[in-house]
């Protein structure tokens, strides 16, 4: 973070000092809410959970070298007392973004963001010092504290910003103020939470209307083949930047194909000029990803060579999301464990299939290990139903679903499409499935783990994986 000290942190928050001897006190380092991660000069952001307080750790952070507190009660050692720590947190990530001199990008949509954000991170760190954020920290807490980790130096600051609820989006707007907006796709994603497509479109285009108009320098970039997305363009005073395969996109991608393995391979268009790419990440959806860093890159000043080599120089930056691994037995480990949704299990499983054809040839098979995907309120049955019969439509070899009722429905969907005998079987629980695949894998398998992160099943991965101890192949893009 850029040096403040505590005095100027309680203006700019609204707080109380409390036991602070030099108001004078810089904070220097990092601004942390995980005790462990206290170095000399940090600001600890004290949050009162419902099984950890924060507070109870101040004591012991401010002897580990942090400059002091933000907390909701005095601790005993120097603090900046508020109302509301989170609100105050993200007060504080809105004085120091107004700082900086970096161009802010956020990015919104259904299903991809974090890969969007790690593609556009990769690209434009090429050019000039940048942030993201890490993992998938796109809320109220996580969204200001990886503002808060860039410096002076910074010149792009990269933010994914989720939403759970109308509203959601423009409060972080407000933290953070982009000059760069994407929108990436509106789907089925927390579709129980928000009550339909139309509701989720209406949340993720809070990002466009916040936007600087064109003349301030606004880009509003959008999937130029999401209908939803597309009609966003209404909804902007920014310039108007379009992404996808269509005709119509400024930045778009031709003769798309998939290499043996899984790898898209395509022509990126650009208004000023063209060049190939080859992705390192496994997919085609994947393809709409790159066109949307492209057109971000595109917009900032790189030139579409920069940009085609950075994008077939990327690689994963966050865990569990199309992670793959090859064991030294030749069966290789998918591990896209950390969310789903029926967008993103659909990619998911095309991925599958596009990655195993070579392996079918030898003899190898593909299996898809699915669980549930949550917060889809009444369209459950249908969606989990649907991604069942595209897991047979796709000649997937075995499906095992695993989990509850939700598990169920994925396996009756396999069923009524077509699979029966041992093509796909339910299992209760995790442990269950790793049981059955020790028993059943054999080399030149490809094993694709997927499910709503609440399930848990990145476990799977794992346990196969250190089966085999220490893997001769690398993880893709790491």
């Amino acid at each position: 973070m850029i040096s403040l000290s505590l005095a100027e942190i309680a203006d700019i928050v609204g707080g109380r000092p409390h036991d602070i001897p030099d108001p004078s006190v810089r904070v220097t380092g990092p601004v942390v809410r995980d005790s462990r991660e206290v170095v000399p000069g940090s600001l600890f952001v004290a949050f009162a959970g419902a099984r950890v307080d924060g507070h109870d750790y101040a004591a012991d952070v401010v002897a580990a070298g942090a400059a002091g507190v933000l907390a909701s009660r005095p601790v005993g050692v120097p603090a900046v007392v508020v109302d509301d720590v989170p609100r105050a947190l993200g007060a504080l990530a809105r004085a120091v973004v107004r700082r900086l001199g970096a161009t802010l990008v956020a990015l919104t949509g259904s299903a991809g963001k974090t890969s969007t954000k790690d593609l556009v991170a990769q690209v434009l760190r090429r050019e000039a010092p940048t942030v993201w954020t890490p993992g998938s920290l796109n809320n109220e807490i996580g969204l200001p504290l990886t503002a808060l980790s860039a410096t002076d130096e910074t010149r792009f600051l990269v933010l994914e910003m989720g939403a759970r609820g109308i509203g959601h989006i423009r409060y972080l707007t407000q933290l953070t103020p982009p000059r760069v907006g994407v929108v990436l796709n509106v789907g089925s994603a927390h579709i129980g939470e928000f009550g339909g497509r139309e509701q989720i479109a209406e949340a993720k285009g809070e990002l466009v209307e916040t936007l600087p108009p064109a003349e301030a320098g606004g880009v509003a970039v959008l999937n130029a083949d999401d209908p939803l997305v597309r009609a966003m363009s209404a909804r902007t005073k920014a310039r108007v930047v379009l992404f996808g395969e269509s005709d119509e996109a400024d930045v778009r991608a031709e003769n798309v194909r998939l290499l043996p393995g899984g790898r898209p391979a395509f022509l990126l268009r650009t208004p000023s000029g063209c060049s190939d790419v080859t992705l390192r990440l496994y997919g085609e959806h994947h393809v709409s990803n790159a066109l949307a860093a492209a057109a971000v890159a595109h917009e900032l000043g790189m030139s579409v060579d920069e940009i085609a080599t950075a994008l077939s120089e990327a690689g994963t930056l966050s865990r569990w999301r199309m992670e793959v691994t090859e064991r030294p037995d030749g069966v290789t480990i998918v591990n896209d464990a950390y969310n789903a949704n029926p967008e993103s299990m659909r990619a998911a499983l095309r991925a599958l299939a596009a990655m195993g054809a070579a392996a079918e040839a030898a003899g190898g098979r593909t299996w898809a290990v699915l669980g549930p995907m949550a917060e889809l309120g009444g369209e459950a049955l249908a969606e989990h139903d649907a991604v069942g019969r595209l897991a047979v439509r796709l000649n997937v070899s075995k499906l095992v679903a695993v989990g509850g009722r939700e598990a169920s429905w994925l396996q009756l969907g396999a069923y009524n499409e077509g699979s029966w005998g041992e093509e796909s079987v339910h299992v209760s629980d995790a442990r269950a499935a790793v049981d059955l695949l020790r028993r059943e894998l054999r080399p030149g398998d490809v094993v694709l783990v997927k499910a709503s992160r609440s399930a848990g099943l990145e476990r799977i991965a794992e346990a196969l994986l250190a089966d085999a101890g220490p893997a001769e192949g690398q993880v893709a893009g790491r």
